[in-house]
């Protein structure tokens, strides 16, 4: 394995670590904190916090603010939705249904961009929607595993409209307006419940989570500026690794078997897609029309808040 791909593998590690950081936070908010009132003075915090960045990368700016602009309203929603999961579930669970995102990128790619989607991805997202049943168990209803799926959804959608977005732009101003353009909406959601659970507990838990965004953002740049996404885009998923070793290690939270089958059915089969991709290529054979053998990558775009 070439050097770059090795560091931008460990760099890549290192970052979902404090991916994982970022969820624990969320579990120490004091017991009477609002969902909604977090997600307010994180937004305003992240802003401050970002500011100076901002002013010495000499003030960038953008002709896309209607694209940016909708991406804060859905994503402060999405954001409030997957607030609420954390402080109601496991850990893990919630690790487990948000990496269902990536299996809607691919869906929603191929709807509505048109885009080509491959045999693999195909049975990945097939195979992963079964998971998500197996942890969602519509028998036993979880409207807080709803809330983390939809997320999820918000999530994709982000990811998807990005795309309208030039590379050109700098990093800290997409992160900087996903913040900004998205207080208006959750002002709205924090005047409707209330302004509740505000205490010098919440607003330290505020800014170490945005520290630890910030931490994972600035290693995801540096590995995917070492290697290509293809090569390193494996190791997003040590996230879900971390979230149950700090579960367990925290929280006494732990997976029963059906929940680590559901996980292992949205996880495992995009981890084995490129072998799988590259020993049918090898073998020379081929897809039906407009499907092709490629491996599924976890998309991570610079500037973009996974969470």
């Amino acid at each position: 394995m070439q050097r770059p791909v090795v560091i931008g593998l460990i760099l890549l590690i290192v970052g979902n670590l404090f991916s994982a950081f970022y969820d624990v936070s969320i579990k120490w908010l004091p017991d009477d904190a609002n969902a909604a009132t977090f997600l307010l003075v994180r937004q305003i915090t992240s802003v401050f916090m970002l500011l100076p960045i901002w002013l010495y990368a000499q003030r960038p700016m953008t002709t896309h603010i209607s694209v940016h602009l909708w991406r804060a309203n859905i994503g402060s929603v999405g954001a409030l939705f997957l607030i609420i999961g954390l402080m109601a579930l496991p850990l893990a669970t919630v690790s487990s249904l948000f990496y269902s995102a990536p299996l809607m990128i691919i869906l929603m790619g191929y709807w509505f961009l048109k885009e080509r989607i491959t045999t693999g991805q195909v049975f990945c997202t097939l195979l992963g929607f079964v998971g998500i049943v197996i942890i969602l168990r519509p028998s036993e209803m979880n409207w807080f595993g709803l809330a983390v799926l939809f997320s999820a959804f918000t999530f994709a959608v982000n990811q998807l409209t990005l795309k309208k977005v030039p590379n050109t732009e700098h990093p800290v101003l997409t992160l900087m307006l996903y913040n900004l353009l998205g207080i208006p909406a959750t002002l709205l959601i924090t005047a409707f419940q209330g302004l509740q659970g505000f205490s010098w507990g919440l607003l330290s838990i505020a800014l170490l989570s945005n520290a630890f965004l910030l931490i994972y953002h600035w290693f995801c740049v540096l590995a995917y500026r070492k290697a290509q996404a293809s090569d390193i885009a494996i190791a997003e998923y040590t996230g879900l690794l971390f979230i149950v070793f700090l579960g367990w290690l925290l929280f006494d939270e732990w997976l029963d078997s059906l929940s680590w089958l559901g996980a292992a059915l949205i996880v495992l089969p995009s981890l084995f897609l490129p072998w799988i991709g590259m020993l049918i290529a090898k073998s020379g054979r081929c897809s039906v029309e407009g499907l092709l053998v490629e491996p599924l990558i976890l998309e991570s775009v610079e500037g973009e808040p996974k969470r």
